[in-house]
């Protein structure tokens, strides 16, 4: 079994596996840490991966159960098995989509657990020194504003990684990604804004309330409810995203004229 230790966020996770093709997956998508950075580090998460399981894609239906001090998220192509205090995991995976999938939900699952962030179905860029996020139901344009926004470092394309603490929101280079490759260069960046797409034939941006924040953002974030007490926490989450960074409706055309109306 090989192991490698990578960075999502503020978070040193372990990767272990047999399987050749999950740990060039890993090696290729993610940050890797080097040995030398890991002095005096331990992992906050360590996860084992193993190739073969399910079916192919059918759906992004995931059903979850608790059972002695396990938590299990199954989905046709793919099996988590997590403690309940997300510290060890194991992965049985059909194909590198079910284990991007597969990562996604447990790393979701981790930051909530301990109150450390949130996982936004969005794309976010880079601007004047920080970032901003762009997220809406699906077709909206999530990935139209990340071709529009050349030359401006984009964050993600698919799921943003968000810190929400005391001190303010951050968004951090995500690996999390469908169409986009990231060097991993960019540091943590204070999340300027987040905007609730709409293509359009005008340009406007309207600031929403934070009632209005609190139902449009909800059900923007990768979350699978299966615990009252876990689920609290994601709420407090979001309330405290939204009375931090200011939530727009944006109307946009497909041309990059949008960025005057939030720079």
């Amino acid at each position: 079994m090989k192991s490698l230790f990578i960075q999502i966020g503020d978070h040193i996770v372990m990767v272990k596996s047999t399987s050749k093709e999950a740990m060039e997956f890993v090696a290729n998508g993610f940050k890797i840490v080097p040995p030398e950075d890991l002095l005096n580090k331990t992992a906050f998460l360590v996860i084992s991966i193993e190739y073969g399981y399910g079916y192919p894609f059918k759906n992004f239906d995931v059903s979850i159960n608790k059972d002695n001090g396990t938590v299990f998220y199954k989905r046709e192509d793919y099996l988590i098995k997590v403690d309940q205090n997300y510290s060890n995991a194991s992965l049985f995976v059909y194909n590198d989509f079910a284990l991007k999938h597969a990562l996604m939900n447990l790393y979701s699952a981790f930051i909530v657990h301990h109150n450390w962030g949130l996982l936004i179905h969005s794309s976010c860029m880079k601007d004047n020194e920080k970032a901003f996020l762009f997220t809406g139901h699906s077709g909206a344009g999530k990935s139209t504003v990340v071709e529009l926004s050349s030359p401006r470092v984009i964050l993600s394309d698919e799921a943003t990684v968000v810190k929400i603490s005391n001190h303010g929101v951050k968004a951090y280079d995500s690996p999390f990604r469908s169409d986009t490759v990231s060097s991993f260069s960019e540091g943590p960046l204070e999340l300027g804004g987040i905007q609730l797409l709409e293509q359009s034939l005008t340009i406007q941006r309207s600031r929403l309330t934070k009632s209005e924040s609190m139902m449009n953002m909800l059900d923007k974030i990768f979350y699978w409810a299966y615990d009252p007490l876990e689920t609290q926490k994601l709420f407090n989450l979001v309330y405290q995203l939204i009375e931090l960074v200011p939530v727009y409706n944006l109307k946009f055309q497909k041309n990059n004229a949008f960025w005057k109306e939030i720079s």
